[in-house]
């Protein structure tokens, strides 16, 4: 069975891993600073919860339907490219407030029931089931912390 934020033990274990970050954390692997890491899953839980608007999604080579098989049921290379509407390129963001945010952002999405049918537009994969959006932000949220060791 996938992995779902919804799940209260996944739940509590993320939360856990959040809080154990620090300004300071290294990389493993990638590009992003931690606090540019927060900001960046914020942006893609945002986009879970409609609370912004996707940007244009540019098509990849593949078709679209072989993509989200692909993230969804494989496991994710280091160093995977980001999709430019929640890169953070070289700008810098508090790291307290994006923990906090990330926490609260965690709090936000899992409050949600997964059969409400006002879930947000994925720009990659257009419109998704809130089993999908969890099982993605439980995936996205555990790459990145690992990415930090946390």
């Amino acid at each position: 069975m996938p992995t779902l934020l919804h799940d209260p033990a996944v739940t509590r274990a993320i939360r856990t891993r959040v809080s154990t970050l620090r300004p300071d954390a290294a990389r493993r692997w990638g590009k992003m600073s931690v606090d540019q890491m927060l900001w960046h899953c914020n942006q893609a839980m945002d986009q879970a919860l409609s609370i912004g608007q996707p940007e244009p999604f540019t098509p990849a080579p593949l078709p679209r339907g072989i993509i989200k098989f692909m993230v969804f049921n494989m496991p994710w290379p280091k160093g995977a490219p980001t999709s430019p509407s929640i890169n953070a390129g070289t700008q810098r963001f508090d790291f307290d407030s994006e923990r906090a945010r990330c926490l609260r952002m965690i709090d936000q999405l899992t409050a949600k029931s997964m059969q409400s049918a006002d879930w947000g537009i994925s720009p990659a994969f257009g419109q998704m089931t809130g089993v999908e959006w969890s099982r993605l932000m439980a995936k996205h949220l555990d790459h990145h912390l690992k990415q930090f060791g946390a």
